[in-house]
């Protein structure tokens, strides 16, 4: 008999519900300190997990949950980067 496999779950820092790891969109700041949106999930770092929603996005962004998440500043470039994401995994899904 097969074994199921678990589903890793992942919280959203905008929404705090918990849902699937490939339904949620991972940013990610490695050791370096870069901030960089990971699609796949697999980059090395730090990660944090979002929603694809609009009401998660604009809570990030309203709140600047990456820059207290990562305890840094963020650039408003990669805020724009993760809407555009964001908007590419809706149109997806």
């Amino acid at each position: 008999m097969a074994k199921k496999r678990r589903v890793p779950n992942r919280m959203c820092i905008a929404c705090h519900e918990m849902k699937a790891k490939k339904e949620m969109v991972r940013i990610v700041r490695n050791k370096e300190g870069l901030i960089d949106i990971d699609l796949n999930g697999k980059a090395q770092g730090r990660g944090a997990y979002v929603c694809p929603s609009e009401g998660c996005y604009e809570k990030v962004m309203k709140n600047k949950l990456l820059d207290k998440t990562f305890s840094t500043k963020i650039d408003e470039e990669i805020y724009i980067d993760l809407k555009n994401k964001l908007e590419k995994v809706r149109e997806y899904n």
